[in-house]
Parts: C-alpha cells; structure tokens; sequence
C-alpha cells in the first residue's frame, strides 16, 4: 500500500483542484507565513478541493477565542497543531473543537523524537518535521528544509504518523523507503516561488508518492 501525501499551505483554485488526488489538503492560518489564507478563503478553496480529501487546519499557538473564530467560518475535518502546544494544551484544543489533532514535532536529534510519547493521548496523529532553522524570520514549518531520516527508522508509535520537512518530488520517495513513513507532507517543495503552488510540481509530487 502506497503512502498518503498532504498538500499544505493551499492558497489557489489551481492548487486546490491538483490537490485533489491527495489525501489530505492543509490550510495555513499563520499570518506570517507566505501560504497563509482566511478562514473564509480556507472555505472557499476547500469547497474546490475532492470531497474524500481530508482538510487540514495548520494553526500556530492559537487562543481560544481564536479558535472560536477559525471554527465559526471555516469547519475543518483535523486540527494540525505547529507551535509550542504542550500536551496538556493538545488534548484542550482537542476538547474544545470536538476535532481530532496533528502535533508536529521538530525534530533534529533522537531525543527530539523521545518528546513524542508525552503526547499519547493528547493527539490523534503526529506530524515530525525539521526544526525551523535558527535564523530570523525562519517560520515554524515550510522551511525546505530536511532532517536525518534515519532517525526514525524502525520507531513506531500507537497512533498514525506523517514525515515532513524539504520534501520534493525528487527525494519523496527516498523519504519513504528510508522512514517507513505511512504519509507524507509537502509544502514549499511543490512551489514555484514562496507561498506560489505549482500543479505541475503538485501532481508530480502525488505520482512519485504512488509510485514509492
């Protein structure tokens, strides 16, 4: 059985109709991010996504009355959670929305990827990307850049996993025979320019995940 692949930071009709193949289509709510949309946007575009695609709200250390306002314009099906969230505050979230949660997990070294057994409980899934390089304006995630894959052969988890950071339609499938990965999940690795999606790059992307 092939991976599933995530199609995150949509931003355009092009890229929300090329993602429809995909499993998952993430809607970036960080402000400073170049891929970021309103939530009224993030119900426009997810309409233009294929209905069995699952969609993803990436959010970033958000408050409550936030959330409150995200959810009362834009329902997503699952909450990917980007920022410092401790469990105690996954598992709110997860109340509060009455939504099922992604943590994502920077990871850099193997005690990066020991952090996540606090989250058993708290999160549905987990999300392990590169940590953001050290240097000013570096967002929390869509920095192109990778990790050592290495790091996560043979580590298992109770609940489902995805595998992010540099992925590209060149180096996807690598990732997944190296990691074991069950999903996938791209960002500026299938864009022309920041913050610009490329079907082209989308639909090459799908077909090198299909094809590992």
């Amino acid at each position: 059985m092939s991976a599933q692949a995530k199609i995150c930071g949509i931003n355009s009709v092009p890229a929300a109709e090329a993602a429809g193949r995909a499993a998952f289509a993430g809607f970036n709510f960080y402000a400073p991010s170049p891929r970021s949309v309103t939530p009224a946007q993030a119900r426009f575009l997810a309409e233009r996504v294929s209905r069995c695609v699952v969609r993803v709200a990436l959010l970033v250390d958000f408050e409550d009355d936030a959330l409150d306002a995200l959810l009362s314009v834009f329902r997503p099906d699952l909450l990917q959670l980007h920022g410092h969230e401790t469990p105690a505050r996954t598992a709110a979230i997860r109340a509060r929305a009455g939504l099922p949660v992604m943590k994502v997990l920077g990871v850099a070294s193997a005690a990066d990827l020991d952090a996540a057994s606090a989250y058993t409980g708290a999160a549905d899934r987990l999300l392990f990307d590169a940590k953001p390089p050290k240097r000013e304006g570096a967002l929390p995630g869509g920095n192109a850049v990778t990790f050592d894959w290495s790091l996560l052969a043979g580590r298992k988890w109770p609940v489902p996993w995805m595998l992010a950071g540099g992925l590209t339609p060149l180096n996807v499938a690598s990732a997944i025979r190296a990691t074991g990965a069950p999903a996938v999940d791209v960002a500026s690795g299938v864009e022309d320019r920041p913050g610009h999606k490329s079907p082209r790059l989308i639909r090459r992307f799908l077909a090198a995940v299909r094809a590992a």
